[in-house]
């Protein structure tokens, strides 16, 4: 049985703190968001797949910046969205 693994953690120097407590670009549209979500490669902030505008997800599309922690308070995971895998 094999164990998917992140390759891109490793890669990963330093994280690069949250640039927001909040989704800018929902901000600027006039929307809310369900939950937030950091790019550990430049901390721009988004709103995670749950909200209807996924600019988290938008974020790594467009940039390739693959990794992601959340900001919500008590939450201190991180997840590769290239490998679709939840990284420690």
């Amino acid at each position: 049985m094999s164990t998917k693994t992140c390759d891109h953690l490793d890669s990963l120097t330093t994280a690069a703190e949250p640039g927001s407590t909040v989704c800018e670009q929902c901000v600027t549209m006039g929307d809310t968001w369900v939950h937030l979500r950091s790019c550990l490669g430049c901390g721009m902030v988004g709103c995670c797949d749950n909200s209807k505008n996924q600019h988290a997800r938008g974020h790594w599309e467009q940039h390739g910046h693959p990794l992601v922690t959340s900001i919500e308070p008590g939450e201190s995971w991180r997840y590769c969205f290239a490998d679709d895998l939840l990284v420690m």
